[in-house]
């Protein structure tokens, strides 16, 4: 195969390709990326650069790991894909248990997705059929919260931050959802009653139409990095029992170790009635998702009108899909993974440490393999990118957050320049 020229494939990526979160065409060249193995990335024009993002939070075990790559390979061999609707197959199926079997008790059925958006999509809907199942239709309402983000389709949109977050332009086409102050106080810090007062305030005052409510554990994601105290989310779970409200536990970005722990709502010891997972579920191979619930859900869902879910993915249990899941997530837990996870945090803690020097940094926070400077004032991210590139680094800032989620492989030495990238961008940027 011929191998495109840097200059030309950008000059044709700007002419045809639009790009997430950006203009047509891209205010900024994007960067070409000829190859990717372990945590580097191998740019088209010669230079090899850290993955610190593991391509948006997925790719934990790194690219082209043998396991995995066998996995897709050896699945190739019997099927690549096969409707969902009528058939099934070992990959769905053992993956379906393996869930089940590492997920919050009680959360017993599996229904594959092929997207986060879409997991939480199914939630939702879940969450409506569910009171439709026991007479209560006037229930259709979610509460979410502050600073939450949750996918970018309609639905998924509609329980994000309606005024700081990404998606306010769509507020006259999107369901009106009800919101609770974002969560506080953060990871660490002493809880006390008052700071859920807000949320049962909230769940009291529109108790008739209320379905369910939504929100990430302990860790916030693109709605601001936000880590937050364990404690609020077990008083929201005990909310939503008093009250006989849904919880639906979004942990698509939290799943799979990344927050230290399996899954973030372990960090509370509650489990969720929904649960939706995604993005490292495949390793950053494939595309899927899964929202998962507890058997009540599941029974009134299914006694409701319709006597069915009422989705169907096209791709919904992609063989291909489901069969690199299981190895990622037996790979994963064959490993001292929380071990490792905890040596990522502390070399996090240790290599940004030096950010809180910097007049223009608010805070700089680290919990497992997450780690974040947030500065005053948004920085531009053009600028920012081209100083963590400078030190072989790849990573995605924006707005006020320069974080990182890198690969579970990636050395201690790869953490210190991941870090050192991002101490030098908000150095030198902040500065100009």
């Amino acid at each position: 195969m011929t191998v495109a020229e840097p200059a030309d494939l950008a000059a044709r990526d700007r002419a045809t390709v639009w790009h997430p979160y950006a203009p047509m065409p891209a205010a900024m060249p994007s960067v070409a990326v000829r190859s990717a193995s372990g945590n580097r990335l191998r740019l088209a024009d010669g230079r090899e650069v850290i993955d610190g993002m593991s391509s948006w939070w997925a790719a934990i075990h790194g690219y082209r790991h043998p396991v995995l790559d066998a996995a897709v390979t050896a699945q190739l061999a019997d099927m690549s894909h096969v409707m969902f609707g009528g058939l099934t197959h070992g990959p769905a199926v053992e993956l379906a248990e393996q869930l089940v079997a590492i997920t919050p008790s009680g959360l017993d059925h599996v229904f594959f997705s092929d997207s986060g958006s879409v997991a939480v999509e199914v939630a939702m809907k879940m969450a409506v059929q569910y009171w439709l199942g026991r007479g209560r239709p006037q229930r259709q309402r979610m509460v979410a919260v502050r600073s939450g983000y949750h996918g970018d389709t309609l639905g998924a949109m509609s329980v994000c931050d309606p005024d700081t977050g990404m998606h306010h332009m769509f507020a006259g086409l999107l369901p009106q959802q009800l919101f609770a102050p974002a969560p506080t106080p953060v990871y660490g810090a002493t809880f006390d009653d008052s700071d859920i007062a807000a949320m049962r305030a909230l769940l009291d005052e529109h108790a008739d139409e209320v379905a369910a409510v939504i929100l990430e554990p302990v860790v916030q994601g693109a709605g601001g990095m936000r880590f937050y105290a364990p404690e609020y989310l077990a008083a929201v779970r005990g909310l939503c029992d008093e009250r006989d409200v849904l919880l639906i536990a979004d942990e698509i970005a939290t799943g799979f170790g990344r927050s230290g722990r399996l899954f973030g709502c372990e960090h509370a010891g509650v489990a969720p009635d929904i649960m939706c997972v995604g993005k490292a579920m495949t390793g950053g191979y494939l595309s899927m998702a899964a929202t998962l619930c507890t058997t009540a859900v599941a029974g009134a869902v299914s006694n409701a009108e319709a006597g069915a879910l009422m989705h169907g993915p096209t791709y919904m249990g992609n063989p291909l899909a489901a069969a690199v899941s299981l190895a990622s997530i037996r790979l994963l837990l064959s490993q001292p993974w929380a071990e490792n996870v905890r040596r990522i945090e502390r070399g996090l803690v240790d290599g940004l440490a030096p950010a809180r020097a910097v007049a223009q940094v608010r805070d700089v926070r680290v919990l497992g393999g997450i780690g974040v400077i947030e500065t005053r004032e948004p920085l531009p991210m053009a600028a920012m990118q081209a100083v963590c590139l400078e030190h072989g680094v790849w990573l995605r800032p924006f707005g006020r957050l320069v974080y990182t989620m890198p690969p579970y492989v990636s050395t201690d030495g790869d953490i210190g320049e991941i870090c050192a990238a991002m101490v030098a961008t908000v150095e030198r940027v902040a500065a100009t």
